[in-house]
């Protein structure tokens, strides 16, 4: 039930129009403040938002070629690291293991986009049944100089079946274009792992074994399979399919510039709140004596400042949210990353920066709402 108080000069006030009375006394440095607290969250949701995506997707695309466990050289980057294709028949005809397939992946320039996934996949093996054709067909052998185009990579390097492709120095046929089932798979350029090695001078190496284990098999085994690999081939390291990004290296410095960045972006809205009910305190010293000649005790005027500053956090922080999703989805757009990744805009993550802002709000607010209760009754003489 709202409290009311006879307000000096105003007409009879609740609880949250005192506080919200004081948000509205200076609205250009209310605004400011809430522009403050708005980038940072807006920083969180994007920058963690892109790293988490990144994970996401290239899961996604594991899980859409079945894969169960990967095989990989890349725990100290981002991108993938050859190794030689023999290391293959160590794990080949491990007890559980069903299927493998060697994979060439890598992150080049083709044409007018400046990244591009492309991906060379060992001939018949199980990477190639996710693909369904939308428009053209598939290659007829792996030596063919063709390419299969992902939709999203058709779409961004403007190409349909008929024409030409220049990856480095050579120029493929664009033989069908694909829907992989996955953000990753359609934005690839696929091609047969022999034509990828003949033309990246990788002979006789591969970046990654994908890996399927029989039916049935829980967690505990495939990690236990993961252990026995990574003991068989030292070269590279085995992680579930769902795992082996995040374990990365790479990843990690990844994420942590993304929370870096954005804590710094928090911090200036933390200043920026603590800055602006300082100043409010200051402002209102006067009134808020009268509100503590008048009965409030001074437990409510500390309520009342936190309230304050926590109703500027929750709003920056919704105001954050939006310009997060707007930036993410400009970011997405930029031919520089797009098809390479999808943003993970889950409701968990709109949900902790909402609550970090609230956070930064309240904490902002703790020396402005101590100020303000030590001060003396007797300054509403001075009014």
């Amino acid at each position: 039930m709202a409290i009311r108080q006879n307000f000096p000069g105003t007409n009879e006030m609740t609880f949250f129009d005192v506080i919200t009375r004081g948000l509205k006394r200076r609205p250009i440095r209310t605004g400011l403040t809430l522009l403050g607290i708005a980038v940072g969250i807006a920083a969180v949701v994007a920058l963690i938002g892109l790293s988490r995506g990144l994970v996401a997707s290239w899961t996604a695309g594991m899980k859409s070629r079945g894969t169960e466990i990967v095989v990989h050289n890349m725990r100290g980057s981002l991108t993938p690291k050859p190794f030689p294709a023999a290391t293959r028949d160590r794990v080949a005809h491990l007890p559980g293991v069903t299927a493998t397939c060697m994979i060439l992946v890598d992150l080049m320039s083709v044409e007018n986009a400046e990244l591009m996934i492309v991906s060379g996949r060992e001939w018949g093996c199980f990477a190639w049944e996710n693909l369904k054709l939308v428009s053209g067909r598939m290659p007829k052998d792996q030596m063919e100089r063709a390419v299969l185009l992902g939709t999203t990579a058709a779409d961004v390097l403007k190409k349909k079946v008929g024409d030409t492709v220049q990856i480095e120095t050579e120029e493929l046929t664009v033989v069908g274009i694909v829907e992989g089932g996955a953000f990753v798979e359609n934005g690839s350029i696929i091609l047969s792992l022999p034509l990828l090695q003949q033309i990246t001078g990788n002979q006789d190496k591969i970046s990654a074994i994908d890996v399927r284990v029989a039916a049935g098999t829980n967690d505990a085994e495939i990690r236990r399979l993961c252990e026995e690999m990574s003991r068989l081939i030292p070269e590279a390291h085995a992680d579930p399919a769902g795992e082996h990004l995040a374990h990365t290296e790479g990843y990690r410095v990844i994420n942590a510039m993304s929370w870096g960045t954005s804590l710094l972006a928090i911090l200036v809205g933390v200043l920026g709140v603590t800055n602006t009910m300082l100043m409010s305190v200051f402002e209102r010293k006067e009134e808020i004596a009268i509100l503590l000649a008048l009965g409030w005790k001074r437990s409510r005027i500390v309520r009342m400042i936190l309230l304050e500053s926590a109703m500027l956090g929750l709003l920056g922080g919704i105001i954050g949210v939006g310009l997060g999703v707007i930036g993410v989805h400009l970011m997405q757009a930029a031919p520089a990353i797009r098809g390479l990744l999808e943003p993970d805009l889950s409701f968990n993550l709109i949900l902790m920066a909402v609550t970090i802002a609230v956070c930064v709000g309240v904490l902002s607010g703790f020396y402005p709402a101590w100020r303000s209760s030590r001060l003396a009754p007797s300054l509403a003489l001075h009014g």
